[in-house]
């Protein structure tokens, strides 16, 4: 059960950094992000947890220029939410079976 809920916490943390990353270098790049290569691979690493999100979200309420807003948030509150149950996990098996 660790080891589950380890790498789920693993692969929000990538997917939270991808999308971070890719709306900083979107900022810094401007209009010129398209061509630049670290942003089309952060894009790549994104794009399923985005792609889930326009999924789970509505056409007519959420705009396709805020998905990857939402696809962030919902892997943050995955996050939160795997942080808190691995701790509880700790708390019940014991913390020195968690190191």
């Amino acid at each position: 059960m660790l080891l589950f809920l380890s790498i789920v916490k693993l692969i929000c943390e990538i997917a939270l950094m991808a999308l971070f990353g890719q709306w900083v270098l979107g900022l810094l790049a401007g209009a010129k992000r398209d061509t630049n290569l670290f942003y089309q691979l952060l894009q790549q690493v994104g794009r399923p947890f985005v792609v889930a999100a326009r999924f789970i979200t509505p056409r007519s309420i959420v705009l396709d220029r805020h998905v990857p807003l939402v696809a962030f948030l919902v892997l943050a509150f995955a996050w939160i939410v795997v942080t808190a149950l691995r701790i509880q996990h700790c708390l019940r098996i014991g913390v020195e079976l968690c190191k």
